[in-house]
């Protein structure tokens, strides 16, 4: 007899309706990009529809407008030195709540907002979790200008960069113009050294590896959620 099969979407919802719930009232909410905080905005949108007053920054057009046919309050993040609470998914996530991020291209500034934030939750459905990461690329925001040189670090440094381009065979680009090369590692043993070693290079203008930002993760396995606390170091 055949398993049935995982519902991810629901998961994401579950997950993202938890990770939701901390939200209080006349916060300044960071919102991520992607599918799974598709789900964490329908739910804000709905808690709003019942009372919570909040504002949002969006890390992507793709955010932004998705916020604005909700019709909650978007700030102008540039503006801004903090958030209250940043929510975001994740394409993997290990045990110390190290991640990689970015398949959405947008990993530079959701990273910029997460860093902003008084606390930064992470989604996910039950894929998500791995015992080490390096089952996902590492997506590398770089400089069109640089991208032969960012390409020959990565391979020093035992990666396969691989151009992203989109669904029409065209270079990818990133709301601010740039590149993403979405580099393969076998193994990422040492998140923290992996990421600054890739920050340190000329022509990176950030990268999806979140070491230190993710205070916490909800995660759904079937219909149970699971909430993780990043241990202090």
């Amino acid at each position: 007899m055949t398993s049935p099969a995982i519902d991810y979407d629901r998961e994401k919802r579950l997950a993202a309706i938890a990770a939701v719930a901390e939200v209080q009232q006349d916060m300044i909410v960071g919102l991520g990009t992607g599918s799974t905080v598709a789900f964490a905005l329908d739910a804000l949108a709905e808690r709003c529809r019942s009372g919570l007053k909040i504002r949002t920054v969006a890390t992507s057009l793709r955010t932004e407008a998705l916020l604005r046919q909700s019709s909650m309050e978007i700030l102008d993040f540039s503006k801004l030195s903090t958030v209250d609470l940043c929510i975001d998914g994740i394409d993997e996530i290990d045990g110390a709540c190290h991640a990689i991020k970015g398949a959405g291209g947008a990993m530079l500034r959701e990273k910029i907002v997460a860093s902003a934030a008084m606390r930064m939750i992470a989604i996910a459905d039950s894929r998500k979790a791995v015992d080490r990461l390096g089952s996902a690329p590492v997506p590398v925001e770089t400089l069109p200008f640089a991208l032969g040189y960012v390409t020959s670090r990565i391979l020093q440094l035992g990666g396969r960069p691989v151009l992203r381009q989109t669904a029409l065979h065209e270079p990818y680009r990133t709301d601010q113009g740039n590149a993403v090369l979405d580099c393969s590692f076998d193994r990422i043993d040492a998140p923290d050294v992996l990421a600054a070693t890739i920050s340190a290079i000329a022509g990176v203008l950030g990268h999806g590896l979140f070491v230190d930002e993710i205070d916490a993760l909800y995660i759904a396995r079937g219909t149970v959620v699971e909430k993780r606390e990043r241990q202090a170091a």
